[in-house]
């Protein structure tokens, strides 16, 4: 069952996919509309899901799910990477590689692979200052207060 995403509780679990690239105009409808549909749909165990998701910077797809309603489950959360596989394979996107990181430049979203991040930090071209988005984070109350953050308040310190 489709929500809008500002509805689900604080304790509701997300999973976060961070794009390598802007995603265009045309690209964001579509995707928007594919997700809808996706999460109307989704299911566990034949069970509706409570889901919604937001699209933050046309650059994350949050997803989140309202568990206490009904809880993900193997199958489900397979489905959901399964979707997101194939957004991947249509769009030319890469959201499923952790080994990179996202981060602010003014108002500006940059993309960095892990090792290059670390790099940056060494030579001081990004600070414990820098804002960087925490994808780690667990719950729509955690993505709301602790996914954009500076560096120093994320796994991201250990760089600096």
């Amino acid at each position: 069952m489709l929500v809008d995403f500002e509805s689900l509780p604080d304790e509701a679990r997300v999973w976060i996919y961070q794009c390598n690239r802007t995603i265009t105009d045309n690209e964001l409808s579509e995707i928007k509309a594919k997700t809808e549909a996706f999460l109307t749909q989704w299911t566990a165990h034949g069970a509706e899901l409570k889901a919604g998701f937001t699209m933050p910077y046309n650059r994350f797809i949050v997803i989140g799910l309202d568990q206490a309603a009904n809880a993900a489950s193997g199958c489900s959360i397979d489905a959901s990477v399964h979707f997101i596989q194939a957004l991947e394979k249509e769009y030319q996107i890469d959201l499923l590689d952790k080994m990179n990181v996202s981060y602010k430049q003014g108002e500006y979203i940059a993309y960095k692979p892990l090792a290059d991040f670390r790099k940056m930090a060494k030579q001081k071209a990004v600070s414990k200052n820098t804002v960087v988005f925490n994808n780690l984070v667990a719950t729509k109350a955690e993505f709301l207060e602790h996914w954009e953050v500076p560096a120093s308040e994320s796994w991201h310190a250990r760089f600096m």
